[in-house]
């Protein structure tokens, strides 16, 4: 995997430094879509000499040749994933987790629309996941279950 992420870097220009493997690796595991913070924090963990704005400058460089995305989903801070297609994203306004989603009829860039040519596209769906769903059931459902203390006659 190192050499794929070397020939990617390249194809977009970019010399594979280790600072941009770093941080090219860390989103090629971590599909949890982190912000800057958490990639510097992990990122730093493995090469302690790396520095904070090594990896905010890397993640702009990235994304500047469509090596990754930025994804503005969160109010909070940016979002970032090592897949460059443009797909759509939900987001769990319970637990705050972000994941890729499928949907019917995507438009893309390059794409024509009522004679309009799409350069961008960002689909951001938000509401509660399944997994706060089930937890929400789950825990109705307990409570429904809890039996009344017997009063004292």
């Amino acid at each position: 995997m190192p050499e794929e992420r070397i020939v990617r870097l390249r194809n977009a220009g970019l010399t594979p430094t280790p600072q941009r493997l770093a941080v090219l690796e860390y989103l090629d595991d971590n599909h949890a879509h982190p912000t800057a913070e958490e990639i510097y924090r992990a990122v730093h963990s493995r090469h302690p000499t790396i520095v904070k704005a090594t990896v905010y400058n890397t993640l702009s460089a990235l994304k500047k040749v469509g090596v990754i995305q930025e994804l503005t989903i969160a109010r909070e801070a940016a979002r970032y994933e090592a897949t460059a297609t443009p797909h759509p994203h939900f987001m769990c306004r319970v637990c705050g987790r972000i994941y890729d989603v499928d949907l019917p009829c995507m438009v893309r860039p390059g794409d024509d629309v009522n004679g309009h040519k799409v350069e961008a596209v960002h689909t951001y769906i938000y509401g509660v996941c399944a997994d706060c769903r089930r937890d929400r059931v789950e825990n109705d459902n307990h409570s429904k279950l809890v039996v009344p203390e017997a009063r004292d006659a």
